[in-house]
């Protein structure tokens, strides 16, 4: 995300991301934080379906390397510039012929659908590192081979501990603010 028209840093949190949507709130979550800003945030998936684990995806979901999950690929878009890659897995048993494993917009989200399913996540683990894009990341956000990104991996689990996804994000790091915050006591 970048710096808005008053040249305010855009500041992102996940609360918003990792909620279901209520009932008959069929936008999502990005565009409807975009659009409290004046701006118009979209994403385009430009894969959905299953594919073999790899090692990383395999250790966070917890089934085996080469497994079959679903991935839904998008590229995430403010004003119509990219600005973030997610690619979003789940445990083929939770999503395999549903619509996370389509193309098509899913309203009210992802996460919607997954408590819709009787998948409700309880517990979020997000890890942010920072490093440079490869050759696919620079030409999908439009960046240079030295402008710095950072990697955000989110996992969410259910009340048992179980993972529902993980997403693994990549943002051009002069774009981006996160935000987190915690409640005390």
């Amino acid at each position: 995300m970048d710096r808005g028209d008053d040249g305010e840093d855009w500041v992102s949190t996940s609360t918003p991301y990792l909620s279901p949507r209520a009932i008959g709130q069929a936008g999502d979550a990005w565009s409807e934080e975009a659009a409290a800003k004046g701006r118009r945030g979209t994403q385009r998936i430009v894969h959905a379906g299953e594919v073999p684990a790899s090692g990383e995806v395999s250790g966070l979901l917890g089934v085996a390397e080469g497994e079959a999950v679903v991935v839904r690929r998008r590229v995430i878009e403010l004003d119509g510039e990219p600005c973030e890659l997610t690619d979003t897995y789940y445990p083929a048993h939770i999503a395999a012929g549903t619509g996370l494993a389509g193309v098509a917009k899913i309203p009210g989200g992802a996460v919607t659908l997954l408590a819709r399913l009787g998948h409700v996540g309880v517990r979020v683990r997000e890890d942010v590192t920072a490093g440079l894009p490869n050759a696919a990341e620079q030409q999908a956000l439009r960046i240079g081979p030295d402008a710095p990104v950072l990697r955000l991996t989110r996992l969410t689990l259910d009340a048992e501990d179980r993972p529902l996804q993980t997403d693994l994000m990549t943002m051009p790091a002069d774009r981006q603010r996160l935000r987190y915050e915690r409640r005390i006591g």
